[in-house]
């Protein structure tokens, strides 16, 4: 059985990304959208997912290109001297495992961000992150920990078919079985990793075609236009590519075509 979730990264984080995400919604195939809570543009996401209660919403935490929700001086080893979060993956991760005192710092800041979920009234979907850093051990297990107390039951797993050195593979599938140990609902695969950005109309029916048995995510990254904040890296998105992708009918036949069933994590637990 071939079970798809379509869901949008970064809701949240500027006018344009909000917009394609509604838009994607209301007359395209997408079903779910990952929230930024602290960002520029989050209290318009939230205030349209308001008007969209058909639309699964999750958290998506962000611990890298961003600012933190917490006040910076009470998550110092996570941020720069600036206050913002690091850009670098590699040094974020190693200030994560050997700076003293930093798991309680990310244990704080990752509550905060469940605590704001709380606060919009959405029913909390599932969790992933920014830059998917929930990989690093740490993070991951202070998501499941945490999240946990908000009524976490489904987590993202940036797993492809057929992607990664076998070390990532096999961390990948352990990040699944701890997940399914502690109660909450994963998927099988996902799509989006690799293309981040490039997720356009005819990528997309060519994964389609030959999507995996199970249950596969792809996540996207639309956005009407170009957006000022946008994350360093992401210049050449195709963010309008990705929108047109989602509000194709062609995907939307490929979908049925294929024996596919739309879902969300919601739909899974």
């Amino acid at each position: 059985m071939k079970r798809l979730i379509l869901n949008a990264d970064d809701f949240g984080a500027a006018p344009e990304v909000n917009e394609a995400v509604e838009r994607a919604h209301r007359d395209g195939v997408l079903r779910s959208a990952s929230l930024m809570v602290g960002a520029p543009a989050a209290e318009d996401a939230i205030e349209r997912a308001g008007r969209m209660p058909e639309l699964a919403v999750g958290l998506h935490v962000v611990l890298v290109h961003g600012r933190p929700v917490l006040p910076p001086e009470r998550v110092p080893d996570l941020v720069g001297a600036g206050g913002a979060f690091l850009t670098d993956l590699v040094h974020a991760g190693i200030r994560f495992f050997f700076r003293p005192g930093v798991r309680a710092q990310l244990a704080a800041e990752i509550r905060a961000q469940f605590e704001r979920f709380a606060a919009t009234g959405l029913r909390l979907d599932h969790a992933d992150a920014q830059s998917h850093m929930h990989v690093h051990p740490t993070v991951f297990r202070l998501i499941l920990q945490v999240g946990r107390e908000f009524g976490l039951r489904a987590v993202r797993i940036p797993r492809e078919p057929h992607g990664g050195t076998r070390t990532i593979a096999l961390w990948l599938a352990l990040m699944q079985l701890r997940a399914r140990r502690a109660g909450v609902v994963c998927n099988d695969y996902a799509f989006g990793v690799n293309e981040a950005g490039a997720l356009t109309e005819e990528r997309l029916l060519r994964i389609l075609d030959s999507l995996p048995d199970g249950v596969t995510e792809i996540f996207f990254h639309p956005a009407t236009a170009a957006f000022a904040g946008a994350d360093k890296g992401t210049e050449d998105f195709s963010w309008a590519g990705e929108l047109a992708a989602l509000t194709s009918p062609r995907v939307r036949d490929a979908i049925l075509r294929n024996g596919i069933t739309s879902t969300t994590y919601g739909e899974l637990t």
